[in-house]
């Protein structure tokens, strides 16, 4: 690879401009744990490899940029959310996370049920051997069709988002002979600690149906009036990347609360209570996540200490981990193009994607970490802003972190912790190609999402 000098940019021992950046690692070539998949390490030569793989050979045989999933980890952190939980409870992959049919596979054989919200999200999962029982349909406004093939599969349950929902999902399984099992979603009112855009249970938004106002009892109501419905519970969730679990205690208590008003005005007890998902994970060495046994406790101690209060039954609790279980075990693979140094301010390094295969810095404003992988570098640390190659100044990947300061074109980087939404919500902004999804295990390496080609693009265009 190309070694070619450029310009220095700012050290870290230079006066920094304003940023959410962390100080430099004391020794970059040292690699966080917390935010890279289990198998990640550094060999002999100083090159990051996953699975027993060095990236260069990585990129040799499947380009860049790519995306790299670790499926030891995968796996393992399917096996840690089931036994936190246990049989007692049920744990439901948010497949909006990432969602292909090896994962579907993966997620049947270690014992995880899968949480849909979509058509083509149902698809991928009935395609791939899912059972239908073992998965869950939300969405705030399923259209017809979706909802039709929902009940037609059998699926476990169906999350009711709104009163024209209950009377359409009511009216679908009346018609098919059925009576279909459903949760009704609420929204408790809590503001999680996260970005306005991934908030979720505050009032003023599209998910669920309020609390506050006495929707979510009327909509009870007429779910429990309804003969093609049997409601089994409610569903509640609150937002995204969350590290506290305060939220999560107030909106079981509201939600168990809920549950007491059903008991006392209908005589019945619901038997089951979901609280979403959106657990955080390590994007940077300032996060601190929790481990699922840790999670698991916390909310059944929760949940128990309320329906006791409450002198209810305890129900059965589902969660929905996605982004907890796929983030951490991929990074984001790419190649160094141009290295642009601006005296005082940063360096800004470009790779060959950006906001086409990660728009989460650009959407929410998200913080991540980089490494130099191909190789390590004594050099000093510069302060850098790694940009894609798109045509918009706010295309950025990582928006201010160290690389070191002999970092040149033809250098690989990676991004850890990409796993979730990046791949997801891929686009083919400036007519880019998606990235491929690379599966590593124990030193074989294989595509599960291969990369689109020009002929992909051509072949939608019929005009």
């Amino acid at each position: 690879m190309s070694r070619s000098a450029h310009p220095a940019g700012p050290r870290h021992a230079d006066v920094l401009p304003e940023g959410h950046y962390s100080a430099p690692a004391a020794d970059l070539n040292v690699l966080d744990e917390k935010v890279w998949s289990r198998t990640v390490t550094r060999d002999a030569d100083g090159a990051l490899t996953v699975g027993g793989i060095a990236v260069a050979r990585l990129a040799e045989e499947f380009g860049t940029p790519a995306y790299f999933l670790d499926e030891s980890d995968f796996r393992a952190r399917c096996r840690a959310w089931a036994d936190a939980f246990g049989p007692d409870a049920d744990v439901f992959y948010a497949g909006k996370a990432f969602l292909s049919r090896a994962i579907v596979r993966w997620l049947k054989e270690e014992g995880l049920n899968l949480d849909v919200c979509s058509g083509g999200e149902l698809t991928t999962a009935l395609d791939a051997g899912m059972p239908a029982e073992r998965i869950a349909f939300h969405g705030n406004n399923k259209t017809v069709a979706e909802i039709e093939r929902a009940v037609e599969a059998g699926v476990g349950r169906i999350v009711l988002d709104s009163f024209q929902e209950i009377v359409r999902v009511a009216h679908i399984a009346q018609r098919h002979g059925v009576r279909q099992r459903v949760q009704i979603r609420v929204t408790v009112g809590v503001e999680a600690h996260t970005h306005e855009f991934i908030a979720t249970a505050h009032e003023d938004q599209k998910f669920g149906i309020a609390l506050a106002d006495g929707q979510a009892a009327e909509a009870v109501r007429r779910a429990l009036s309804l003969d093609g419905l049997e409601l089994i519970g409610v569903h509640s969730h609150i937002g995204s990347q969350i590290f506290d679990m305060a939220g999560f205690e107030v909106s079981a208590r509201r939600v168990v609360q809920l549950l007491a008003e059903i008991r006392d005005e209908h005589g019945v007890e619901l038997p089951e209570i979901d609280l979403g998902g959106g657990l955080g994970i390590a994007y940077t060495s300032d996060d601190d996540p929790r481990e699922p046994h840790e999670i698991a406790k916390a909310l059944s101690d929760i949940v128990t200490r309320e329906c006791e209060a409450a002198k209810l039954r305890t129900p059965r609790i589902s969660v929905e981990p996605g982004r907890a279980i796929v983030g951490p075990t991929a990074f984001t693979l790419y190649e160094v193009g141009t290295i642009k140094p601006l005296e005082g301010l940063r360096t800004y390094v470009s790779v060959d994607g950006g906001m086409s295969d990660n728009i989460r810095t650009a959407l929410y404003d998200a913080e991540y970490s980089v490494a130099l992988v191909s190789r390590t570098s004594d050099a000093e640390p510069m302060l850098v802003r790694v940009v894609g190659k798109h045509c918009e100044s706010g295309d950025i990947v990582v928006k201010d972190a160290f690389l070191p300061a002999d970092l040149a074109p033809g250098d690989l980087i990676a991004v850890p912790a990409t796993g979730a939404y990046c791949r997801s919500m891929a686009s083919n902004y400036n007519h880019a190609l998606r990235p491929p999804v690379v599966a590593v295990r124990d030193g074989e390496a294989r595509v599960i999402v291969r990369r689109e080609t020009e002929e992909d693009l051509l072949r939608l265009d019929v005009g």
